[in-house]
C-alpha cells in the first residue's frame, strides 16, 4: 500500500464520521488534505496522520476522541496491522508486511516510470537558466545554475509539465562590438582594445575564424570587423553549446536577442517595437519628456522604467518586455527565470513587466535567485585569465561529482565546495555514496542469478525484518518527494533523500541476505529479497537521473 492509497482510506474512515458528527463538516475533504508523514522513530509505525487534530474543531471533538474513532475504522482496512493513538491525537499506521512488501515488485515493474506524477500536469512552463553572454568561456557561477536548471527541469518533466528550457543568447548591443574588434586586433596582431575581452582564448578564436575564410586578410575593413564579430560569436556559441552538453545539459531552445530587434521581411516593426505598442494598450505606458516609460510601480517596481530614450534608442528593459511577451505568444503561461546573485534587483522588474502586460505576477513568473559557489584550490582558467571555467572544474572533478555536488544543497545559500572530498572513492563522498549503493545492488542481482535466485517468486509477507519495513518506508516516499520537489523547484530534496535511501540499502545489505549460504537451498524469502533489491536499484537510478548523475553498474 503506497501513501496514495493509504490516504484515500483515511479519506473513506474519515469522512462518514466528520458527516454523522456535523453535517457537512466532511464536504469537500479530499486525500490530499489529509498529509501522511513517515515517522522518524520507526518503532512509531510506517505513517502518522495528525488529520485528528486537524478536524476535531470542524466536527465538535476532541482531538483524541475523534483520533480514536479514526483508528477504529482504520484498523478495519486491508493492509493496516495496527493502528495507535499517540500525544494529543496523532495516529500512528502500522502496515502489515505484505501490504507494505508489495511495493517492492511494483517499483520493479514501473521500471524508469516509477516516481513520475502528474502534479504538474496542465502548466506549460519556459524554464531559462544560464544565458551566458556569447563573448567568453562558461565559468563556476554559470555551472551552478547549469546544473540547477537542468534538474528543476527534469523534476518538472518527471511531474507532468509540458516545459522548454531555454538559453537566452545576448548576442545584441555594444558587447558583441567590442568582442568583434577584440578578435579583430588578435587577427592583425594588435594589442586588445581597451573595453574589449582579454585572454588567449581570443587569440584561439582569431586563428579559427582565420582558418573558416582563408581570404579574411583580402576583405576591406568594414567586412573584417563584421566577419570577425560574427564567425567569432558563431565559434563561441558553438563551444558554449560543447561545454553544456558535456555537463549533461541540454536546451531545447536557443533564442537569439537578435530576433527582438529583427525588422520584419516586410521592413514591419521589431518585436521590441510591438512589444512597447501591446504595453501601451494594457495602458500602462506612458511619454514624459521626449521618453516612453512602463508604470512598474504600479506594480511593486522601485521606480518607473524608461523603455525608449528621447533619442529614439531602446533600453533593455525594451528587449526584456520584448521576450517576456514572446514567451506567452509561444504558449507559455509560466515563466521561470533563474538569474545569478548579481541579478537581486531582476526580481522587481520583471514581476512588474509581468503585471504590465497583463499577467498574474504572483502566479505567471517566477524568478529564482542562485547564490556564489566556490571551489577550494580552482585555478583560474590559462585561457580566459580572469575566470574558473566550467570545463576545467569538469575536467578536474568530474560531470557527476560536480553536478551532484551543486545540486545537493539550495540554491539560495552560498556554497563552497571541498575538491579532495569529491575527488574520493569513499562513503564520506556523498556522490560516491549513493552511486556505489546503486553499483552494490547490480553486484546483489549478479550474485544472485550465478546462485540460482531469480525473481520467480514473490511473497511480500516475508519482508517483515526491522531493515526491509525501515527501506521500503523510504521506497514509498519517492514519489511524493519528486513531486514536492518540483513544486519548490528544490532538486537539494532528491539528492538528500538518495543519501537515506543508500544508508538504509546499505544497512539492510549488512542484514538481510539475497544469495543463499553454503549449501543452503533458495527459498522464496531469497526470491522475495532480490525484487527488493532490484527495486531499491531501481530508485536510486530513477533518481539519479532526475540529477542528470549517472548511476554505474559497477564500481
Amino acid at each position: 500500500m503506497n501513501p496514495d492509497a493509504l490516504s484515500e482510506a483515511l479519506l473513506a474512515v474519515i469522512v462518514p464520521l466528520a458527516e454523522a458528527r456535523r453535517a457537512g463538516s466532511g464536504a469537500g475533504l479530499t486525500a490530499a488534505d489529509l498529509v501522511l508523514d513517515r515517522p522518524k522513530n520507526r518503532d512509531h509505525g510506517d505513517w502518522a496522520s495528525n488529520a485528528a487534530l486537524k478536524l476535531a474543531k470542524t466536527v465538535g471533538a476532541s482531538p483524541r476522541e475523534f483520533a480514536a474513532e479514526i483508528a477504529a475504522g482504520l484498523e478495519h482496512v486491508d493492509g493496516v496491522a495496527s493502528v495507535e493513538i499517540a500525544g494529543p491525537g496523532f495516529i500512528n499506521i502500522r502496515l502489515d508486511a505484505a501490504a507494505a512488501g508489495a511495493l517492492a515488485r511494483t517499483i520493479v515493474k514501473a521500471g524508469a516510470s516509477f516516481g513520475t506524477n502528474d502534479t504538474q500536469r496542465g502548466n506549460t512552463i519556459d524554464l531559462e537558466f544560464v544565458s551566458a553572454n556569447p563573448t567568453g568561456p562558461m565559468h563556476i557561477g554559470h555551472t551552478r545554475w547549469a546544473a540547477l536548471g537542468d534538474a528543476i527541469a527534469r523534476l518538472l518533466l518527471a511531474s507532468g509539465a509540458t516545459l522548454v528550457r531555454e538559453f537566452y543568447v545576448n548576442d545584441a548591443g555594444a558587447q558583441m562590438d567590442r568582442f568583434g574588434r577584440s578578435v579583430l586586433a588578435a587577427i592583425m596582431g594588435e594589442p586588445t582594445p581597451e573595453d574589449g575581452y582579454p585572454g588567449s582564448y581570443i587569440d584561439d578564436l582569431a586563428q579559427r575564424v582565420l582558418a573558416t575564410h582563408p581570404d579574411f586578410l583580402g576583405r576591406d575593413l568594414a567586412e573584417r570587423e563584421r566577419l570577425a564579430r560574427d564567425t567569432a560569436y558563431e565559434l563561441q556559441l558553438g563551444d558554449l553549446q560543447a561545454s553544456l552538453a558535456k555537463f549533461n545539459v541540454h536546451f531545447d531552445v536557443w533564442f537569439s536577442e537578435r530576433e527582438l530587434h529583427a525588422r520584419g521581411a516586410d521592413g514591419g516593426p521589431s518585436l521590441v517595437d510591438e512589444a512597447v505598442d501591446r504595453l501601451r494598450q494594457q495602458g500602462h505606458v506612458f511619454d514624459d519628456e521626449g521618453a516612453v516609460w512602463v508604470r512598474t510601480t504600479d506594480f511593486g517596481d522601485d521606480k518607473d522604467r524608461v523603455i525608449r530614450r528621447s533619442n529614439g534608442e531602446y533600453t533593455y528593459f525594451a528587449a526584456d518586455a520584448a521576450y517576456y511577451l514572446n514567451k506567452g505568444d509561444r504558449g507559455f503561461a509560466h515563466k521561470i527565470y533563474l538569474l545569478g546573485a548579481d541579478h537581486h534587483g531582476y526580481v522587481h522588474r520583471l514581476k512588474a513587466l509581468a503585471g504590465a502586460a497583463g499577467d498574474d505576477p504572483d502566479r505567471d513568473i517566477e524568478v529564482l535567485i542562485g547564490q556564489l559557489v566556490s571551489i577550494n584550490g580552482a585555478r583560474l582558467s590559462k585561457r580566459a585569465g580572469n575566470i574558473i571555467e566550467l570545463d576545467d572544474l569538469r575536467d578536474w572533478l568530474g560531470t557527476d561529482a560536480l553536478r551532484y555536488s551543486l545540486e545537493r544543497y539550495p540554491a539560495d545559500s552560498p556554497l563552497t565546495l571541498d575538491p579532495e572530498i569529491l575527488r574520493r572513492r569513499t562513503n564520506d563522498n556523498p556522490v560516491f555514496y549513493v552511486q556505489y549503493a546503486h553499483a552494490r545492488t547490480h553486484n546483489v542481482a549478479r550474485n544472485a542469478a550465478d546462485s540460482g535466485v531469480a525473481r520467480d517468486a514473490f511473497a511480500p509477507e516475508l519482508l517483515d525484518h526491522e531493515t526491509e519495513s525501515a527501506l521500503l518506508g523510504a521506497l514509498q516516499e519517492f514519489p511524493r518527494l519528486v513531486a514536492f520537489a518540483a513544486e519548490l523547484r528544490e532538486p537539494h530534496r532528491v539528492a538528500r533523500y538518495l543519501e537515506e535511501l543508500a544508508g538504509l540499502y546499505h544497512r539492510w545489505y549488512d542484514t538481510c541476505r539475497v544469495t543463499p549460504l553454503g549449501d543452503e537451498p533458495v527459498t522464496d524469502l531469497h526470491r522475495t529479497r532480490l525484487w527488493l533489491n532490484d527495486a531499491t536499484g531501481q530508485v536510486l537510478r530513477n533518481g539519479l537521473d532526475l540529477l542528470g548523475v549517472s548511476a554505474p553498474e559497477r564500481m
